[in-house]
């Protein structure tokens, strides 16, 4: 594996375990979610940080394993 395939996995893989631990904490330590939202501060705080992290980081772990693949097949 090449160092650069390396960081983008290492880099994915952190931003979206960010995004479910967020969306953890957000469900169930914050005071969870109803219709009209979270009921804390944090629990938005956390919400947003969970939109925001998600999509980048699968994004990023489908560029690195798209990358890894392509690696493999040189």
């Amino acid at each position: 594996m090449r160092s650069d395939t390396r960081t983008l996995l290492r880099t994915g893989l952190g931003i979206f375990l960010v995004g479910v631990v967020s969306a953890v904490l957000m469900n169930f330590a914050f005071g969870g979610v109803t219709k009209q939202g979270p009921h804390t501060n944090a629990g938005w705080l956390c919400l947003m940080i969970a939109m925001g992290c998600l999509p980048t980081g699968t994004l990023t772990l489908l560029l690195a394993l798209l990358k890894l693949s392509g690696d493999r097949k040189r």
